[in-house]
């Protein structure tokens, strides 16, 4: 972070950018005497080598000489904080520039600079810990379903599963996750290679046709929510997260009526992205059936119920769940601010 951090936009405020610094580190004694600021503090080295001659000391230089690098981690969340702060840098755009640099870096480990209200008309940003996420990578993702799979394990020991029967209605992406999550240049990797494309305009539009083609077409919410994410970050797909539509979450070879009160709840959800530092988030569209029975006519309590329980179990395990209603996202124009700004706030991407 601090080898790409560009400090002039917080120079421009100097005094400002000092009193930050000071309230976190010891600067050294403002000493006064005839010939000005007494000269061998922190403070007045800063003064010279970061604000007057700019070019003497770069960002790693300076985060070097406050000890930066060494600071416990409140400390250094207060200073991110400060550095994103109305109070330090008045300029909105500013603000959000230096945002997205430090999410960039700080996603990675679990962690975000979120915006949660505004002083005096300017957004004011608190460092949060993101979902908590799971030690464990994902060894098969199965989705853009179109049926319920029928699965065996062809090594058990090894976890090795292959689809019996109707295996052209479901994908199953079995390559290593790594660090960074699942990103739609992985997804397309391993489309081209599984199906032997070699172009990869052709590739793109094959894979989102495929996935398109699993969404239910009563549901034109999640159809939305799928076009507007992909329409949105089209000019950066290979940077974001891949979206996975239809994903199976649990799986139970026998129907929720075969297990009776032992039964999974939510066995298949929406969407499911897979974000760095081994965080799982689950997207849901919810229509009436989740909350009534007879076709929307009688409300149902037993199956809004089980639709919460089966929330509570996904967030023990790791995942974040975040559900939408579907007359948020049914107009697509209605949809489109919706989606922007929790795009912008879950991944740090304008």
């Amino acid at each position: 972070m601090a080898r790409e951090l560009d400090l002039s936009d917080h120079l421009k405020y100097p005094d400002r950018f000092l009193t930050l610094l000071g309230s976190l580190w010891d600067l050294g004694e403002d000493e006064f005497n005839v010939w000005g600021p007494h000269l061998g503090t922190l403070r007045s080295d800063i003064q010279r080598h970061v604000i007057r001659f700019r070019n003497d000391w770069s960002t790693e230089d300076l985060f070097e000489q406050l000890k930066a690098f060494e600071a416990p981690h409140p400390r250094f969340g207060r200073f991110l904080e400060g550095l994103a702060a109305p109070e330090v840098l008045p300029d909105e755009q500013a603000q959000r520039r230096f945002v997205e640099l430090a999410n960039g870096h700080l996603q990675p480990v679990g962690a975000q600079l979120r915006q949660e209200g505004e002083t005096d008309g300017y957004p004011q940003f608190h460092l949060r810990q993101l979902g908590r996420g799971t030690a464990r990578r994902p060894r098969n993702l199965i989705f853009a379903t179109q049926g319920k799979p029928d699965i065996r394990f062809t090594s058990a020991l090894d976890n090795d599963i292959e689809i019996a029967e109707r295996a052209d209605k479901i994908l199953v992406y079995n390559h290593p996750v790594g660090k960074n999550g699942l990103l739609w240049s992985d997804l397309l990797s391993w489309w081209q290679e599984t199906r032997g494309i070699a172009d990869p305009e052709t590739a793109r539009h094959t894979l989102y046709d495929r996935m398109q083609l699993s969404l239910p077409r009563e549901s034109a919410g999640q159809r939305n929510l799928f076009w507007l994410y992909h329409n949105l970050y089209k000019g950066q797909l290979s940077d974001v997260p891949a979206l996975l539509p239809e994903i199976w979450v649990h799986w139970d070879p026998k129907t929720v009526r075969e297990r009776g009160e032992r039964a999974m709840q939510n066995l298949r959800m929406d969407f499911l992205m897979l974000l760095p530092g081994n965080r799982r988030v689950v997207l849901e569209v919810d229509g009436m059936q989740h909350y009534t029975r007879d076709g929307g006519a009688v409300p149902d309590s037993a199956k809004y119920s089980a639709t919460m329980a089966g929330d509570r179990d996904l967030k023990l395990r790791g995942y974040e769940v975040f559900r939408f209603g579907h007359d948020e996202l049914r107009d697509r124009e209605r949809a489109r601010p919706v989606l922007t700004d929790f795009f912008r706030r879950l991944l740090g991407v304008p």
